[in-house]
């Protein structure tokens, strides 16, 4: 185990097919019985993540094109794309959970259950645009569906994608507040893999430093969580600009945890 928790390899990349559909059952609806808060938030149509979203990647894109077709990546309700949904003609959601499909943004949303294997059930070049928020690192063969994403994106189009970092603890365990398969992302790992599959980065920023703190430090203050508010995204990206050089995937301290916890990335497919 120790090549995964230094960040070499990423664990479950390499899984068997029986091993892939063991973790796609756990992971299924894992994700929906952990999240009420959000989830009830959502039901208000109050999305968390905008801000963050929006400062990092809704606001690299050309504000004057419209998307004929755009894919979500466990993308749930579909909030995550209330800053362009009036931009989009039609919105498909590879989405396992059929709690989350629940109090859906738009009724453009065409909804489908992903195969356990990875493989999507689109033609090539299929979408102008594809979004990914915090969903690869609940998947283990995450290679595979990224080379996946790649065919079905259209050429000179974009693909937003955010992801922790960190290990998450030790997934073998029982984690409070997180599912029972998913861990992090190493930064290594973006490195060696992006290259390889030939995606163009438009933008690299890290993101959510210290945000676990500063979310209990601030919670009988603001009647919302800090990660929804405009000036917490400036302020975390001005921090996780100056602590990104200590990223480390794997530590057992608090206080060594004090870098940024996930990376942002605005891609573009150009071959």
């Amino acid at each position: 185990m120790k090549k995964y928790f230094k960040g070499k390899e990423l664990f479950g990349d390499n899984f068997s097919e029986e091993q892939i559909k063991q973790w796609f059952k756990e992971e299924k609806e894992g994700y929906s019985s952990i999240v009420s808060k959000e989830l009830e938030l959502l039901s208000k149509g109050i999305y968390l993540y905008d801000n963050i979203n929006v400062f990092h990647g809704y606001s690299k894109l050309d504000i004057h094109k419209r998307y004929a077709t755009v894919l979500g990546i466990g993308s749930a309700t579909g909030h995550e794309f209330q800053p362009i949904i009036d931009k989009i003609d039609d919105l498909y959601i590879l989405e396992p959970s059929s709690e989350l499909q629940k109090n859906k943004i738009s009724k453009k949303i065409k909804y489908i259950v992903p195969n356990e294997s990875g493989r999507m059930p689109f033609p090539d070049e299929s979408f102008d645009l594809i979004t990914c928020f915090g969903v690869l690192h609940h998947i283990p063969n995450v290679t595979l569906v990224l080379k996946e994403i790649y065919r079905v994106l259209k050429k000179d189009s974009n693909f937003l994608l955010r992801e922790p970092i960190i290990s998450m603890g030790d997934w073998r365990e029982k984690r409070p507040g997180l599912t029972k398969n998913e861990r992090g992302i190493p930064v290594s790992y973006w490195k060696k893999t992006l290259p390889k599959l030939e995606f163009k980065i438009v933008s690299q920023q890290y993101c959510f430093t210290a945000t676990s703190f500063l979310t209990k430090l601030t919670r009988k203050i603001l009647s919302r969580p800090i990660i929804y508010y405009k000036i917490y995204v400036y302020l975390d990206y001005f921090i996780s600009s100056i602590f990104k050089y200590r990223v480390k995937y794997h530590t057992t301290s608090r206080l060594s945890r004090i870098f940024p916890q996930s990376i942002f990335f605005v891609l573009e497919k150009n071959r």
